[in-house]
């Protein structure tokens, strides 16, 4: 095989999946998340995976690190 092989959707160019974002995604995340990215105050077009740009993403991340932290708190005793 010769040349470089673009696997994936993100390489590929897909956009964020946050809805009235026009940004190409950086990061692609379970739905399982959908949860946390409601917390963090972001509305999400339905699809089999989550898209992020990287503003979004940092959204997401502090959210998440937020929600992690109260978990750790709750289960060390």
């Amino acid at each position: 095989m010769t040349g470089v092989q673009t696997v994936g959707k993100i390489k590929k160019g897909e956009g964020c999946s946050v809805k009235g974002c026009e940004n190409a995604a950086v990061r692609s995340l379970s739905p399982s998340y959908v949860s946390t990215m409601k917390k963090a105050g972001l509305e999400i077009s339905d699809s089999s995976r989550l898209y992020l740009c990287e503003e979004h993403y940092k959204k997401f991340k502090k959210a998440h690190s937020g929600e992690e932290r109260l978990e750790r708190w709750r289960f060390s005793g």
